[in-house]
């Protein structure tokens, strides 16, 4: 097998997953993070469809399901707390026999990183600063540790992707902004029902608390409609300033006290909504995978699942083809497009979770109210898009006893 040793940017669902079943096929995977530790913050994140099958496959779907998020449904709320709506998500599940499994990002992380302590190389605390390809390989620069040689490198860092940057251009040319900000952190338990999301919305805003029933730890949402703000994210202080002066002056619901836990969060995360679009997800020896490839937006629920298949596939065809890049870099975006196509139209999760007037907010407390309607909100996040087509199975073509 060739270009064995495989550099992979970031310690997330995308690159943990890819770094397990590199390590699995026989290549020498090194995981590089930029944060000090394993990050384990988040929201719920869905496994669904085919990302079921990958789990499976590396053995760890017992644990998950254990370890499910438990949330009944979600809530629309009025000012003073009373119910608009619900769309009573697990029973819409019960009634289609989902598969489907919610689990908090943090206890997947976690578990991905278990399985990966051992055969897997981490370097914490630290980043890519340059890539220089040659015929034979990559010569990666890093903050820290001295510079290495790598055959491949994979970007799976995320929306703001170094890797990308690096090798493909700037942001601005792939990632497309939204229209919207959003911030997940925190929250005090006290502040809504057990078990249940539940949303307060103004035109072109949205407060609301997520509340695992198997977690102590509640967690707030914050979601606005903007225009492009020129402000560095990466700057705390400005990112904080930002939600504030958003929701600083509304006094009704929770939302004071769901602002006050956030803004006291560390680890609070606050950026722009954002789609990546890119027409060639590799560039030589350097691929990308995750949400540094074709980042759907929160919005779409489908990141843990775009994620944990593109990784699945990405390695799986870099053993099929022995290690050549070529050929696997290209089948892997072939057999991944199309359902990013898909899972990047996410035009009605937007607009049932922020309308952005009076008239939408009316019109979407008016279809949540419909019964048959409301089965059909929640079928488009449980049920839609779906697909009945098995994984590959690389291993029966793969000699994975080396």
């Amino acid at each position: 097998m060739v270009n064995e040793r495989v550099l992979i940017s970031g310690a997330g669902i995308a690159g943990q997953t890819l770094a397990y079943w590199l390590a699995r096929y026989g290549f020498r995977p090194t995981v590089v993070e930029r944060a000090p530790r394993l990050r384990t913050g988040g929201q719920g994140v869905d496994i669904r469809d085919q990302a079921i099958e990958v789990v499976e496959k590396m053995g760890i779907m017992a644990r998950v399901r254990a370890a499910e998020a438990d949330v009944a449904g979600m809530r629309f709320v009025r000012a003073d707390g009373r119910d608009i709506s619900r769309i009573d998500i697990e029973g819409i599940k019960n009634k289609y026999d989902s598969a489907e499994v919610e689990i908090m990002r943090g206890d997947l992380v976690r578990m991905l990183h278990e399985i990966t302590t051992g055969t897997v190389e981490y370097l914490f605390d630290d980043t890519i600063t340059a890539l220089d390809q040659d015929d034979k390989g990559v010569t990666v620069t890093f903050t820290r540790g001295p510079s290495r040689r790598f055959d491949l490198v994979i970007g799976a860092d995320g929306l703001h992707s170094t890797v990308r940057k690096l090798a493909f251009g700037p942001e601005s040319n792939y990632v497309r902004f939204m229209d919207h900000y959003f911030a997940f952190g925190n929250a005090d338990t006290a502040l809504g029902p057990d078990r249940w999301v539940t949303m307060f919305n103004t035109p072109g805003r949205m407060a609301g608390i997520y509340r695992s029933g198997n977690h102590p730890q509640a967690k707030a949402y914050f979601m606005f409609r903007s225009a492009r703000r020129d402000i560095d994210l990466r700057d705390q202080g400005a990112a904080r300033a930002l939600l504030s002066a958003e929701f600083g002056h509304e006094n009704n619901w929770h939302v004071p006290g769901l602002l006050a836990g956030v803004l006291a969060d560390p680890d609070v995360y606050i950026d722009a909504l954002g789609q990546v679009r890119m027409d060639s997800w590799s560039t030589g020896r350097v691929a990308l995978v995750g949400d540094a490839a074709y980042c759907a937006s929160p919005v779409s629920g489908a990141g843990a699942e775009i994620a944990l298949i593109g990784s699945y596939l990405l390695a799986g065809e870099l053993a099929a083809a022995g290690g050549d890049h070529r050929t696997a870099f290209q089948r892997y975006e072939q057999s991944h497009r199309p359902l990013i196509t898909r899972k990047q139209q996410v035009g009605p999760n937007l607009r049932l979770m922020v309308p952005k007037s009076r008239l939408g907010m009316a019109v979407r407390n008016t279809v949540t109210r419909l019964p048959l309607l409301e089965s059909m909100a929640g079928m488009e996040r449980i049920m839609s898009p779906t697909t009945t087509d098995r994984l590959p199975d690389y291993e029966s073509a793969v000699d994975t006893t080396r």
